[in-house]
């Protein structure tokens, strides 16, 4: 898109005679979108954190109790076209208003569940409002800001993310600790009422504008872009999972790490992310290319360099914490692109499509990477990730977004 066009693109979106557009940028609504993606994604690892002391109170085996996390993940991938086409007539505030109530009552429920069959349950209501967020949020945030301060947007909403990845599972552990593993769950339910109160209060009137139908999930998915875009979502995707999914069993046998160490290095991790995800938005306001690139590319550095100098403390601890700051600009890069430059007059249905896309390489990424550990070692999946990465990078240099004119 050039600057022409976003400015096109601005006076749809921000038209000062619609009393239902915010008239400047809504910050306050990108920040309860923010707040949104830390509660949904603290529920979803919470599971991590609990689950030995969880599995022991339902009287399961912990590879039951595992399962939900998967639930959630299926349903996720089913929720996002699901509930943007069954809502496309609603004002798109009261479905993420609906969307976080979901999170709130999932958490309630895990926090009161005397079966495996509640838990999951709770479960799978996570995962339908995980999937109705997530294919949203980006085209929420493009009706919320000028489009040239869309970068930033969606980067201050994956900061939520971020934060999220650093905290949950060391404070879930600890409340858990303290006062049982369901008062992580009823914390979590507070953090998520908190941010309902702020996103009734912050969000403007959005009438739906551009939905998705299968029809245009269709249509977009033809877009030679869209198709470039959802390609490179898959290699990045498949690739972080396949061997970030092992990166602690990686950890144990080649620096051979002790726990505190492991546990340190995660935290570099998280915290990379959280400098990554910043990093990213900022560099993407000037070039949308370069963030889309240089992610992946520093991934499948990070990578070779576990590969080639894995055996070094330091060494491994360094490529760690550049994954996760690579891993954080990733997001924020391919959403951007995908909603802003490939297809900004069907926003939503390009925001459905990449998170059905990053659902099914999630999955597909760790079971692929499970049976190369499985059959050829635990470095055959860093050595994957490496090669999807790299691919990733080298599709958007030869096939990406256009440098704006």
């Amino acid at each position: 898109m050039t600057r022409s066009a976003a400015g096109v693109m601005d006076a749809v979106l921000h038209d000062p005679e619609k009393p239902d557009q915010p008239s400047g940028p809504a910050w306050g609504a990108v920040i309860s979108l923010s707040l949104g993606t830390f509660g949904l994604v603290t529920a979803e690892f919470l599971p991590v954190s609990l689950l030995t002391p969880l599995a022991n109170d339902l009287g399961v085996t912990e590879g039951a109790a595992g399962q939900a996390m998967t639930a959630t993940a299926i349903v996720g991938a089913i929720s996002a076209p699901t509930v943007a086409i069954i809502t496309k007539r609603l004002d798109r505030r009261i479905v993420m208003w609906t969307m976080t109530l979901l999170l709130i009552l999932s958490d309630v429920l895990a926090a009161g569940a005397w079966s495996l069959a509640v838990l999951l349950t709770a479960r799978v209501v996570l995962g339908i409002a995980l999937g109705g967020f997530w294919s949203m949020s980006a085209a929420v945030a493009m009706r919320l800001v000028p489009s040239h301060l869309l970068p930033r947007a969606i980067s201050i909403i994956l900061t939520g993310v971020s934060v999220a990845t650093v905290c949950a599972a060391p404070i879930g552990a600890y409340v858990g600790d303290i006062w049982g593993w369901r008062s992580a769950f009823m914390l979590a339910a507070v953090v998520g009422a908190a941010t309902l109160l702020v996103q009734l209060i912050t969000i403007p009137k959005l009438p739906p504008v551009g939905v998705a139908s299968f029809r245009s999930l269709l249509d977009v998915a033809k877009i030679p872009m869209i198709k470039v875009a959802l390609l490179v979502v898959l290699l990045v995707a498949s690739g972080h999972f396949a061997g970030f999914t092992y990166i602690r069993a990686f950890l144990e046998k080649v620096p051979a790490l002790d726990v505190e160490t492991i546990s340190l290095v995660l935290l570099a991790f998280g915290i990379g992310g959280f400098f990554g995800n910043l990093a990213g938005g900022l560099l993407a306001e000037y070039s949308l290319k370069a963030v889309a690139a240089l992610a992946p590319l520093l991934i499948a550095i990070a990578a070779v360099s576990l590969l080639t100098a894995g055996a070094s403390a330091s060494a491994s601890a360094v490529a760690v914490a550049a994954w996760g700051f690579a891993f954080g600009a990733v997001p924020v890069g391919l959403q951007t692109w995908m909603v802003w430059r490939a297809a900004p007059e069907q926003a939503e249905s390009a925001g459905v499509l990449m998170v059905v896309a990053f659902q099914v390489a999630i999955a597909g990424g760790a079971i692929f990477g499970g049976l190369l550990v499985d059959n050829a070692g635990i470095t055959s999946a860093i050595a994957y990730s490496a090669l999807a990465t790299f691919l990733a990078a080298l599709t958007v240099f030869l096939l990406g977004p256009k440098r704006e004119t």
